[in-house]
């Protein structure tokens, strides 16, 4: 099973968006909301490359993106094969 791992923040609309498409294919993943861990922050931006909005997204430890990546990933058909066992 991959390793689905979503920093967050509960008042974001695009967390939320994001999460909700994930919930849609079927897929466990691990949510880190950065308002109860902000401690978490600096590894999120660490992983993904400088950047520091949320939602950041990771599949199996390859950064995926934030929300509209995750959309355009859908929409090219590539990502269902990230998410497959």
């Amino acid at each position: 099973m991959k390793t689905i791992e979503i920093y967050t923040k509960f008042t974001c609309g695009y967390c939320a968006a994001a999460k909700r498409l994930l919930n849609k294919k079927g897929v466990t993943f691990t949510e880190v909301d950065l308002l109860r861990h902000p401690e978490k922050r600096a590894e999120m931006i660490s992983r993904a490359g400088g950047r520091w909005t949320v939602p950041q997204i990771f599949i199996d430890d390859k950064y995926v993106g934030d929300c509209d990546e995750l959309y355009a990933l859908d929409a090219a058909g590539r990502l269902d094969p990230l998410l497959a066992s």
